[in-house]
């Protein structure tokens, strides 16, 4: 039959940080399906740990597109190169020198990626997120807007906003509480905490994590957290990174190993081949009428959050994200305690202000 093509974009070649790939779904026995497809949606700037900036967010946007119309596509993996992450949000660097003090630019720039999140939650496939790394501020936000998580045990989840000048209003402050109740969602915004793999599973924000270390042949639980279910003077610390003596073994395990990411996708292919074997039309609409609880918080608030974002690109944005840019490597950070002492005595904003408080080597 002749199809009409509804993408945005027809034969849109992806180049600027984003690949777009057809993986043949398998079958219970693990052969391919004949003309049955997975889109994966594969973040390619490594080095800058799959940092998006503003070229990547626009072929995100195209690559759900693309997938969500493509006939013969069954599910969306969202993954990106490597085994360091799978996100740390927008790149820093473009923000600190293009979009820091220039508010309508990153008022712009936000209705991007609130186009991005949205095209997400309005795929009409399924979509696995399949965690190869750490999953931390805007990675959290668009990897909560999938409808799956699969992750390598090695990863850990995370905000990063009040840290470095901003607030989790890309998404974590609409999903968070959705994924994991009020008061966890509470600590991981404000306080920038990050949860292990095994955390993540606990409190409901992933759907599985595997071992993805292989030591001397062998795949290994990740040795720098405690995977043993037991109790320390009553606090269950199942989950929680070692401490002290237990911590520098692991990571003396982990520099030992290599990092094999085959169970990971054996995992995001069995869940694939899981979604392939249903109804596809009550599939998408199950999917859709679960999808309507993030929906219902993220169009409600999106609007606000992107001009009171573009707005902190005046103050404490530019100044988090150029000190993260500029300043030397272990010491990123403003010094805080300094910062309110200063605006509690009536500093201004001034660039001399900003320019004082950025870390130096």
């Amino acid at each position: 039959m002749d199809f009409k093509s509804h993408e945005l974009v027809p034969g849109f070649e992806f180049r600027q940080g984003v690949r777009y790939e057809l993986r043949p779904v398998l079958d219970t026995a693990g052969k391919p399906v004949e003309g049955i497809y997975a889109a994966w949606i594969i973040f390619d700037n490594e080095k800058q740990l799959n940092s998006y900036n503003t070229e990547m967010v626009k072929e995100t946007i195209l690559a759900f597109r693309r997938a969500s119309e493509a006939r013969d596509v069954a599910a969306v993996v969202f993954t990106s190169m490597g085994t360091r992450s799978f996100c740390t949000g927008g790149n820093t660097k473009e923000y600190a020198e293009y979009y820091a003090g220039r508010p309508e630019e990153y008022r712009r720039y936000m209705r991007l990626f609130n186009d991005m999140v949205t095209t997400i939650l309005e795929c009409d496939k399924p979509v696995v997120c399949r965690v190869n790394g750490m999953r931390i501020a805007g990675g959290q936000e668009i990897g909560m807007a999938c409808d799956f998580t699969v992750a390598s045990d090695l990863a850990v989840f995370g905000q990063a906003g009040p840290k470095h000048g901003s607030a989790p209003d890309g998404g974590s402050t609409d999903f968070l509480p959705l994924f994991v109740g009020m008061e966890q969602a509470m600590r991981s915004g404000t306080l920038c905490e990050m949860w292990t793999s095994y955390e993540a599973k606990q409190l409901g924000l992933i759907s599985d994590c595997v071992p993805v270390l292989k030591v001397n042949g062998e795949f290994v639980p990740n040795p720098t957290v405690i995977t043993d279910r037991y109790l320390d003077n009553g606090r269950m610390v199942y989950g929680h990174a070692k401490t002290g003596e237990e911590l520098k073994k692991g990571k003396a395990m982990l520099k030992e190993g290599e990092v094999d990411l085959a169970p990971l996708d054996a995992a995001t292919n069995k869940l694939v081949t899981q979604l392939a074997m249903t109804m596809p039309g009550c599939l998408s609409r199950t999917v859709e009428s679960l999808r309507r609880h993030k929906k219902e918080h993220w169009d409600q608030n999106r609007e606000g959050s992107r001009s009171w974002l573009g707005l902190n690109m005046m103050t404490e944005a530019k100044l988090g994200f150029r000190a993260f840019n500029e300043g030397p490597k272990g010491n990123r950070e403003v010094d805080f305690f300094d910062l309110r002492r200063r605006l509690a005595a009536g500093e201004r904003w001034t660039d001399e202000f900003i320019d004082s408080l950025i870390p130096k080597a």
